[in-house]
């Protein structure tokens, strides 16, 4: 079974691809001054754009981690959420409230995807 770096860094892969799995890095906002929706907006958007990079789409989401700095967040998280889904293709999805890396970080997601063009 091949395994496959996405742009790897000093510290870590955008992405691994391990044969028909693609495990993405959690997946966080450029804008750590924004409210909830913004960061989410932001988090989806790199989760699009990295899925891009591989050839695939949201379609091809298996399950989703999404870690709240704060669970009053998640109303406003889920409305952005809600918008961008794959209606014909939710993927499994978790939820928590968890102390994140950096102040002001309110939202990160951990995406596992099928491979969408195995290598």
């Amino acid at each position: 079974m091949t395994l496959t770096r996405l742009n790897p860094g000093p510290r870590m892969s955008e992405a691994v691809t391990v044969g028909d799995i693609v495990f993405l890095a959690g997946q966080v906002p450029d804008d750590l001054t924004a409210d909830i929706t913004e960061q989410t907006r932001q988090v989806l958007a790199n989760v699009d754009a990295v899925l891009a990079e591989l050839g695939g789409s949201k379609a091809d989401i298996a399950s989703v981690q999404v870690w709240l700095a704060d669970m009053a967040d998640f109303a406003g998280m889920n409305a952005v959420w809600d918008a961008w889904v794959d209606r014909n293709n939710p993927p499994a999805r978790a939820t928590g409230g968890v102390p994140l890396a950096r102040a002001g970080m309110r939202v990160e997601m951990i995406v596992v995807a099928r491979n969408p063009a195995p290598r």
